[in-house]
């Protein structure tokens, strides 16, 4: 490979290693904010919410900016079977996404749900790819960043995806006791019938 070639391909792995090391954990810790403490945010609304929330958040993005050359001092190169890989990851999350997106809006996404359930009383959702799987945004999210970390194929990067694993279990756990307690009885009948991230057969 031509040496600006090989410096530009350095350039682009850095930059996405960068990405994923600061964007990746604050759509997770929004999350073990709000979901453990719905019942509080929700007396506030959702502006106040995120205002509270969003300092934090910048504060430890910039930590991590400042401390990426730590972060990413393991850097393995650049690895065509690795990339190989991570356009495999992406075109699966690539897929599940737009299954999702028919299903959920911006909105859920954005956790409005669970900070104000009078003008977003959401609905339980047990169509297309939640007929098949209960969290397709999460192995959404899984891929994707795994796609990341193999394009950038730094050892912090790779870390990262593994600390996601559980943060992601843990997430789900709350989120579905939350979400029971909206639902009810027809969310146990749900979780009865849907698994959580591996399809069995063919949905209804």
């Amino acid at each position: 490979m031509p040496p600006r070639r090989v410096e530009t391909m350095n350039t682009a792995r850095y930059f996405v290693a960068v990405v994923l090391l600061i964007g990746l954990p604050p759509g997770i810790m929004l999350w073990f904010f709000i979901h453990p403490f719905a019942s509080f945010w929700r007396k506030l609304g959702p502006v106040w919410t995120y205002s509270i929330l969003s300092l934090p958040i910048l504060l430890f993005m910039a930590a991590v900016f400042l401390a990426r050359d730590l972060l990413l001092a393991t850097d393995y190169g650049t690895s065509y079977f690795s990339m190989a890989a991570a356009v495999i990851c992406l075109i699966g999350g690539i897929l599940i996404a737009i299954a999702r997106r028919k299903l959920l809006t911006a909105g859920v996404l954005s956790g409005l749900p669970e900070l104000s359930e009078e003008r977003y009383p959401g609905e339980l959702l047990c169509e297309g790819i939640y007929g098949r799987i209960r969290h397709p945004r999460y192995i959404e999210v899984f891929l994707f960043s795994l796609a990341y970390a193999l394009f950038a194929n730094f050892l912090g990067t790779y870390v990262m995806v593994l600390l996601l694993v559980p943060a992601i279990y843990l997430v789900v756990l709350i989120e579905e006791r939350e979400l029971g307690e909206r639902f009810g009885e027809a969310y146990v009948e749900y979780c009865g019938r849907v698994p959580r991230f591996i399809p069995r057969g063919r949905g209804r």
